[in-house]
């Protein structure tokens, strides 16, 4: 078995590093903040499981927030309540 590709959230605009910066420190929903932050930690250069040391999260759920960054944008930083 050998290691999964690193896996990392597109290169940002300047205004999209500031508004996910302002969602971390305003976020009211701690499914919103986490996502923001696992973003802004992969636009900072953190691998995965770095990632998922710090937040405390599985490598599958970084991967999974990162991918669907990467194709819907903000929109995937909202929770899908069922």
């Amino acid at each position: 078995m050998g290691r999964r590709p690193e896996v990392f959230v597109r290169p940002l605009s300047m205004e999209e590093g500031r508004k996910l910066a302002r969602i971390g420190r305003t976020a009211k929903d701690p499914v919103r903040l986490r996502r923001a932050i696992v973003v802004l930690m992969s636009a900072q250069g953190q691998a995965v499981p770095d990632i998922t040391s710090l937040m405390q999260v599985s490598a599958d759920y970084v991967r999974d927030v990162i991918h669907a960054f990467n194709e819907r944008g903000f929109a995937a930083l909202d929770p899908k309540w069922s």
